[in-house]
């Protein structure tokens, strides 16, 4: 029986973990030059960090979790995502305690039994931050610019930032009683999950994208019709410190989010490329998480970003991620004679930091060079009986064939000079 990788994961190739690599280092440096910290948390928690988090009348916890009972007992769940876990240690380690805002970030691997789609998996990845103990929209517009600063150190162009308001507890209560009353003689028509929707949480309604039910969501009242002044005032100061970023955008009132803990300020980063045809990232602001899960009053915001969905956008946008091999010699042996100091000089220069191989096969020294050049590595070492003897080597440019000969007692640094410049 030949065994197959389960449905809803990939392998992730050797030729494709160079664009994970760029992009893992490209948002952990802007993360660090806006003063977020990783933090890494465990893959699995116990359950209710995400009933009680994520909230136990969501689509992820109610059809997507991957739960099980382990060997105590005990009800623990695969992460479906990564704010949960991070207020979970924001918590349990005193990060209260520490200067406004505490800044986090994180790149994790996640898991939601889902519907297969293009650039969506069973297991995935994210990028996220999140920062604790602001108030105001300056840390809002302040996350939103780390994400544009992103973008454009990795090339990515053509997506726009749609911004919205869901408000906050107490002017959502008057808002989804008008979303009660407007969909009130419309429910027989539209699907099962927003007739249970329309029970836990109206404002989910607006984000099903069942046909039958878009032909009423299209005209359903907004959120932004019934702020109060406090979350008035919050959406106007987040424009305005996006006017003075000069960062673009868009107000999108049919924004909405499936997680419970969301309030005032979300956002979603979108494309219309063919790659991903819809949202990029998204996040917002979550101001009684921490108190939900039995934390003290600590407002916070964040985002989350799908990688594979990202990478998708970069290589619709025809950037290229390709590998930097790090190997910049072959080193060739002749004969079983010369093997040693073809292991010393190996060695020796991985000791410098000059990547390089040595035959590993017995292949002949044609078949060596024939492998030497197929992999792209464009120099080679050539140490025979009468290098051995004169305690030499000589380095061939695989490009032109130009030979320079070393002593082996030569310095690194030269040797590597010498790479770098004919390379």
């Amino acid at each position: 029986m030949a065994f197959s990788v389960p449905k809803g994961t990939k392998d992730i190739l050797p030729d494709e973990v160079a664009g994970w690599q760029r992009a893992e280092q490209a948002f952990s440096g802007v993360c660090a030059e806006y003063g977020f910290r990783e933090i890494r948390i465990p893959t699995f928690e116990h359950t209710e960090v995400f009933t009680r988090g994520v909230g136990g009348s969501t689509d992820v916890v109610r059809k997507e979790m991957y739960t099980f009972e382990d060997k105590g007992g005990r009800s623990m769940t695969l992460r479906p995502e990564g704010t949960a876990g991070v207020v979970r240690s924001f918590i349990e380690n005193g990060m209260s305690s520490l200067p406004a805002p505490v800044r986090l970030y994180y790149m994790i691997n996640a898991f939601r039994y889902e519907k297969m789609q293009k650039g969506r998996y069973r297991e995935f990845h994210q990028f996220g931050v999140e920062a604790f103990g602001s108030q105001g929209p300056d840390i809002d517009a302040e996350i939103i610019s780390l994400l544009v600063l992103f973008f454009e150190r990795m090339g990515v162009r053509e997506t726009s930032l749609c911004i919205n308001s869901i408000g906050c507890p107490e002017c959502r209560s008057v808002y989804y009683e008008e979303l009660r009353k407007y969909f009130s003689d419309k429910l027989t028509d539209m699907c099962a999950d927003c007739n249970e929707r329309m029970k836990q949480n109206p404002m989910r309604i607006l984000d099903c994208k069942e046909s039958r039910c878009k032909v009423y969501t299209a005209d359903a009242p907004r959120q932004l019709q019934y702020l109060c002044e406090g979350c008035k005032e919050h959406f106007e100061g987040l424009k305005s410190a996006l006017n003075d970023l000069g960062i673009d955008y868009t107000v999108d009132p049919g924004i909405v989010r499936g997680l419970d803990y969301y309030t005032r300020t979300v956002f979603e980063f979108v494309s219309d490329h063919v790659g991903t045809q819809g949202t990029i990232c998204g996040g917002g602001r979550y101001d009684k998480l921490v108190e939900m899960m039995d934390g003290p009053a600590v407002p916070g915001v964040g985002f989350a970003m799908g990688v594979e969905r990202f990478l998708m956008e970069l290589q619709s946008q025809g950037i290229e991620l390709q590998e930097k091999r790090s190997v910049k010699v072959y080193i060739a042996n002749l004969s079983d004679e010369t093997l040693a100091s073809c292991r010393k000089l190996a060695y020796r220069l991985r000791c410098g930091g000059i990547g390089c191989e040595t035959d590993l096969v017995s292949r002949s020294f044609r078949a060596q060079m024939k492998y030497a050049n197929k992999a792209g590595i464009p120099f080679v070492a050539v140490i025979g009986p009468d290098e051995v003897a004169g305690g030499t080597f000589s380095l061939k440019r695989m490009s032109d064939g130009a030979t320079a000969e070393f002593s082996i007692d030569d310095s690194i640094p030269d040797i590597n000079h010498y790479i770098s410049e004919k390379n």
